[in-house]
C-alpha cells in the first residue's frame, strides 16, 4: 500500500496519515486537510461504530484551539499587562487587539492554510504571530534564526512559504529567497525599537511592518473567529533541526497545541502572576507550546531578544521573573553569572540533555528550583517530566541530582512512555535492560509535511518511534540513555555517552562535556569526551579519568579526554556530535 500525497485542483494540500489500532493492526488512511475542513473524509470510519444515545453536536461539542486562550484573556484581564519589550508594554486588551489588526491584513492576502513564516529573534512581533496567522487561516512557521541563507530557503521552499516576515537584522539571511523560492510573495521588514536599526540591504523586503499593518483599517470589517471548524487542522509545522538530514517539517496540529499548553500550564504552575521570561526560543516547537500556555494563565510575556547573562539576571531583579526554560547551558550561563544571588522564587525547566549535579547544587543554593523535562520536536515540545518526590529531598546532592537527571513520567496531557524491544515488548523495569522510547497520545505530531514514507516508519506498530535508547526504572521513571546512532559498542558492550557524560559533569571543573565513539582496532569502538572546563578552573586528562573509574565500569572509561574551547550546538543547545565525529 502507498503513502499518497495529493494536491487537488484548488490547491488544497491533502496529507495521508496512518492510523492504527494497537501493534498488530492494519494501517488505515483519512485526509487531513492544511486549511478546510472535510467532515465526510476527516470521520468516515466512525459510521462503522454502533452508536446509541446521543452523539456529539454544538451543545456538548467545541474544537479545540489555543486561540480561545488569548480571546479569554483579552476580555477577562483586559487591563493585565501581558508583554514587556524593553520599554514597550501591552496590555492583554491591547494584546488582542495588535493581534486581530495582523490576522485581518493577513486574511486579505492569504488564502486558508496558506503558509506564513516569521524569522524573528523573541520579540513581540514572533508572540503576536502565533495567533494572528492562524487566527487568519493561515498556518505558522516559526524559522530558525540561526539558520544560513540556503537552509532557510529550503524550508520555504519545502513548505511553499507564500508571506515571510523578517527582523531587520536578518533580513540578509533571505537576500536571494524571493528568486529561489516560487511560492514567495512578500517579503515585510520588522524592526524592533529596542535597537538601533541595522544597516539593512536594499532591495531585499517589499514592505515594512508598520505599513503592512496600516492597511488594517481598511479591512477593519473582515470578521474574525476565534476558534476553527475542525481542530485536526494544522496551526504550525515545525521544522526539526535535519542533524541527520534535510529537515522535516513537522505538523502540529490546534487539538495537539490546546491539549500541550494546558499541560505546560499545569506543570509549571502558570497563573496570572507568572512573569515568564523568554530564554527558549520560539521558533523552537514553538517555545514548547508556551506562548499559548502563559497567555491562557494570562500570565506575563518578558521578551529577551538575546540570551545573556546580565539581560537575565536584570529581568530577574527589575521584573521579578518566576519562569524561565533552556538548555542546560542557560542554566549554566544563570548560575555562573557573576550577577548571581538569591532568588525567592524560580522556577528552570530545562530539556535537551540532562543537568550537571554542580550546576543543579549551584542553582539550589540559591533558590532556584530546576525541573527536567524530555521530549522532540515531534511530541510538541516536552512529553515527560521527572516528577519531584519528597523523599528526594534527604538524598545528597549528588543521588538527587542522578535522580534529577531522569527524563521522568508522561505529562498529564500525554500517556506514559514506554521503553521496548525491536519487537515492541515493554523491556524489563530493572533500570538497565536498554530499549526504544516509544510515544503516542494527543500532543504527538500529525505526521511529516510533504513526506508521507517518514510518517508512516516513525508511527510504525501505533506508536510514534523516537530513536532515544532509554531504560525503565522499578518506579516507572524512564531515563534516557543514548540516541540509537550514538551508542558506543566496545568488544560488544553498549555504552551510554550520556552515562559517560554525566560521571565527568560530576567533577567541580567540568562545566560541559560531549561523548562519542572513536574507532578502535581492537574493541570496534572507544569513548572519546570532549571537555569543557569552568572558567577559573584547571584540571587534566587522567584526573578527569582516575574520577569516572570510581563511578563507572572500567570498560565505559573514555581513553580519550580532550578540552575543546567550545562544543558545536544546534540553536536549541544540542551538542551536534555528528561534527564531532566528523572531526575526529
Amino acid at each position: 500500500m502507498s503513502l499518497g500525497l495529493d494536491v487537488s485542483l484548488t490547491g488544497t494540500l491533502i496529507f495521508g496519515i496512518p492510523t492504527s489500532e494497537g501493534s498488530g493492526a492494519g494501517v488505515m488512511f483519512h485526509n487531513v486537510v492544511l486549511g478546510v475542513y472535510r467532515p465526510s473524509e476527516h470521520l468516515h470510519h466512525i459510521s462503522e461504530v454502533p452508536v446509541s444515545g446521543p452523539t456529539l453536536s454544538p451543545a456538548n461539542h467545541t474544537p479545540l484551539s489555543p486561540l480561545r486562550f488569548l480571546e479569554r484573556s483579552a476580555t477577562v484581564f483586559p487591563d493585565r499587562v501581558a508583554v514587556i519589550h524593553g520599554d514597550r508594554r501591552y496590555s492583554y486588551r491591547e494584546f488582542g487587539d495588535e493581534v486581530e489588526r495582523l490576522a485581518r491584513v493577513l486574511r486579505s492576502r492569504i488564502e486558508p492554510g496558506d503558509r506564513v513564516a516569521f524569522l524573528c529573534p523573541n520579540t513581540p512581533e514572533m508572540l503576536f504571530a502565533h495567533f494572528a496567522v492562524p487566527l487568519a487561516g493561515g498556518v505558522f512557521i516559526a524559522l530558525n534564526s540561526r539558520l544560513a541563507g540556503r537552509e532557510l530557503e529550503y524550508i520555504l521552499e519545502h513548505s511553499g512559504t507564500s508571506l515571510l516576515f523578517v527582523d531587520s537584522e536578518l533580513v540578509g539571511s533571505v537576500a536571494t529567497a524571493r528568486d529561489a523560492v516560487p511560492s514567495l510573495r512578500e517579503v515585510i521588514e520588522i524592526p524592533d525599537s529596542t535597537i538601533a536599526r541595522p544597516v539593512v540591504p536594499e532591495g531585499i523586503a517589499t514592505g515594512m511592518y508598520a505599513d503592512f499593518l496600516a492597511a488594517a483599517d481598511d479591512v477593519a470589517d473582515i470578521p474574525l473567529h476565534w476558534g476553527v471548524d475542525d481542530e485536526q487542522q494544522v496551526i504550525a509545522i515545525n521544522y526539526t533541526s535535519g542533524t541527520t538530514g534535510k529537515p522535516k517539517g513537522v505538523m502540529y496540529t490546534h487539538r495537539g497545541a490546546y491539549l500541550n499548553s494546558l499541560g505546560e500550564t499545569f506543570h509549571n504552575g502558570f497563573t496570572g502572576s507568572t512573569k515568564y521570561l523568554w530564554t527558549l526560543p520560539m521558533f523552537h516547537c514553538n517555545g514548547w507550546c508556551t506562548p499559548w500556555a502563559v497567555t491562557q494563565a494570562a500570565g506575563t510575556h518578558i521578551c529577551l531578544r538575546a540570551v545573556r547573562a546580565d539581560a537575565i539576571w536584570d529581568a530577574i531583579d527589575t521584573l521579578g521573573v518566576t519562569h524561565l526554560c533552556g538548555a542546560p547551558a542557560v542554566c549554566s550561563t544563570i548560575a555562573e553569572a557573576p550577577q548571581a544571588h538569591p532568588v525567592d522564587a524560580l522556577r528552570i525547566t530545562t530539556a535537551a540533555a540532562p543537568p550537571s549535579p554542580t550546576v543543579i547544587a549551584q542553582l539550589e543554593a540559591i533558590g532556584v528550583t530546576v525541573v527536567h523535562v524530555y521530549g522532540l520536536t515531534e511530541v510538541y515540545g516536552p512529553y515527560t517530566i521527572c516528577e519531584y518526590q519528597e523523599s528526594w529531598s534527604e538524598r545528597t546532592a549528588e543521588e538527587r541530582a542522578s535522580l534529577l537527571s531522569r527524563q521522568g513520567v508522561g505529562m498529564v496531557q500525554a500517556e506514559n512512555a514506554r521503553v521496548v524491544d525491536a519487537q515492541m515488548i515493554d523491556v524489563p523495569a530493572d533500570g538497565e535492560t536498554m530499549g526504544e522510547i516509544v510515544l503516542r497520545g494527543n500532543n504527538v505530531m500529525l505526521g511529516y509535511y510533504r513526506n508521507p514514507e517518514a510518517t508512516a516508519e516513525a508511527f510504525a506498530g501505533g506508536w510514534f518511534h523516537t530513536g532515544d535508547l532509554g531504560v525503565l526504572h522499578p518506579d516507572g521513571y524512564i531515563q534516557l540513555k543514548d540516541r540509537a546512532k550514538d551508542i558506543v559498542i566496545s568488544g560488544g558492550e553498549n555504552i551510554s555517552t550520556i552515562e559517560v557524560e554525566q560521571a565527568l559533569r560530576t567533577h567541580p571543573a567540568v562545566l560541559d562535556v560531549a561523548v562519542i565513539g572513536v574507532p578502535h582496532p581492537k574493541w570496534g569502538e572507544r569513548p572519546k569526551a570532549f571537555v569543557i572546563v569552568r572558567k577559573g578552573a584547571t584540571v587534566t586528562a587522567e584526573e578527569l579519568a582516575e574520577h569516572t573509574r570510581g563511578r563507572l565500569a572500567k570498560f565505559k572509561v573514555p581513553d580519550e579526554i580532550v578540552f575543546p574551547l567550545e562544543l558545536p550546538r544546534t540553536p536549541t543547545g544540542k551538542v551536534l556530535k555528528f561534527e564531532l565525529r566528523n572531526s575526529n
